[in-house]
């Protein structure tokens, strides 16, 4: 590569960089959060077993999550964003991200848990009401703690897919590395080094999360072997 090319590169990294740092992360990092919860929260109402009309509100959930599964995230962004000012709401572009990656995380993320927690064994529900736990005590005493587990795997890989996700937010003017790339490329006619420099930098994040992911993954198993003996 010639000197200019170096240049480039070296001068184009920094920005690049510090709009991942500045947008990409944190974005990522609340959505997932705020996403997780609202997952933990819809499969807890999925799977329970009242009834009468409470039926209506897991119908509801069911309907978020059928919604937010069969639509594209770019197509939500854009309703969010630039559809819901059309009836008088309107958030600014960093909530109007949040909050679309918050809902959609939010309905993926709940058929990991849901399935994992369906997939513990029933005799483990039976020998605990027969010690005279109530459900709720189950549920967070033993059988979540299992499930944890199980949906650790697929919850890690939904939060390494949202910080690509995140690139999709350029498109709602979030100035995020992505976009950042696309400036510098705009200027300097050299849009096949740039992207590749914004491709960079997502592959190093992605890969120390992946390493991370792998050693959570390990640190769980040996909590849960000591938990159990």
């Amino acid at each position: 590569m010639t000197s200019q090319t170096w240049h480039l590169i070296l001068t184009s990294l920094p920005p690049i960089i510090k709009a991942s740092v500045t947008y990409t992360i944190p974005l990522t990092l609340i959505s997932f959060t705020l996403g997780l919860l609202l997952a933990l929260l819809t499969a807890m109402v999925r799977l329970s077993p009242m009834r009468g009309p409470f039926q209506i509100v897991r119908g509801l959930f069911w309907v978020y999550v059928w919604i937010f599964r069969s639509t594209p995230l770019l197509v939500q962004l854009f309703i969010v964003f630039f559809g819901l000012p059309n009836i008088g709401v309107q958030f600014s572009p960093w909530i109007a991200a949040i909050i679309t990656f918050t809902l959609n995380v939010g309905a993926y993320s709940s058929e990991t848990i849901r399935a994992a927690i369906l997939s513990i064994p029933n005799g483990q529900w039976e020998a605990a009401y027969t010690l005279g736990m109530t459900r709720p005590q189950v549920l967070f005493r033993i059988v979540l703690p299992q499930a944890a587990r199980v949906s650790l795997p697929p919850l890690s890989n939904s939060f390494i897919g949202l910080v690509k996700d995140t690139s999709l937010a350029s498109s709602i003017t979030i100035v995020e590395m992505f976009m950042v790339g696309q400036q510098i490329a705009a200027k300097t006619y050299e849009p096949l080094l740039l992207y590749s420099l914004v491709a960079f930098v997502y592959l190093i994040i992605c890969t120390v999360l992946t390493i991370l992911q792998s050693y959570l993954e390990k640190w769980t198993s040996r909590y849960i072997q000591t938990g159990n003996n």
